[in-house]
């Protein structure tokens, strides 16, 4: 195994279907040296492979520890800054995906429930990608999906959606028969507290979500 977490010796044999077993005739006699360094900070398998890097070589790497597994066919450098590499991994595989309710409350000082697993949100009859995280799905809207839309820096090349605290709030009142009312009462509450909120604004956002409306104007009206 390898320990220099830069470098690896990667070995050009073509038409192999595994790794040479240790011991002599491991390597053959024609070789390269490839940098880890040469790869995207997060990138797929087909992306090593069309940089040069072979399957043996992607192996080594993985065994080094120059590369961890994200999910299946998605990698990351491990020399890259500490990130969630579940929501990285997510992020790639769905590019529409978006944190939401309490995972996105939460963000905001909104809410004090950390869930076990991230609330992510995509547009309804959107396929939900296969990866190792803790997802809490949710389907929504197409037709509002974007409004409150925001980005969310995970690194340096990747980020995920993230809605605002105004949508957010907006999408716990909507759901509070399956979240829970405190949840939405709870996350207002704390947005009215907040300088520079304006619940017009929120009610301006709220009005393309006819069903939740009149809730939210009721409730402003009784912590206003």
């Amino acid at each position: 195994m390898y320990t220099n977490l830069d470098v690896c010796t990667v070995a050009l044999v073509s038409g192999a279907e595994s790794v040479p077993p240790a011991g002599e005739g491991r390597f053959p006699h024609v070789a390269e040296v490839f940098s880890a360094a040469d790869l995207p900070l997060t990138f797929s398998y087909a992306q090593a492979l069309a940089g040069g890097l072979s399957r043996y070589g992607l192996y080594r790497l993985r065994e080094a520890g120059t590369v961890e597994v994200l999910s299946r066919g998605l990698y990351r450098r491990t020399d890259g800054p500490p990130v969630d590499g579940g929501l990285v991994a997510v992020a790639v595989r769905a590019p529409a995906a978006t944190v939401c309710l309490s995972s996105a409350l939460a963000r905001y000082g909104l809410s004090d429930a950390i869930p076990a697993a991230t609330d992510v949100a995509l547009p309804r009859g959107t396929r939900r990608p296969a990866v190792a995280a803790a997802v809490n799905w949710h389907t929504f809207d197409p037709a509002t999906f974007t409004l409150g839309r925001t980005r969310l820096d995970l690194d340096a090349t990747t980020s995920i959606g993230l809605f605002t605290a105004e949508r957010s709030i907006i999408d716990a009142f909507r759901t509070r028969g399956t979240e829970g009312h405190e949840l939405a009462y709870e996350a207002l509450r704390r947005w009215l507290r907040r300088p520079g909120s304006h619940p017009s604004e929120l009610l301006s956002l709220a009005a393309h979500f006819p069903r939740v409306s009149v809730a939210l104007r009721a409730a402003l009206e009784v912590l206003l």
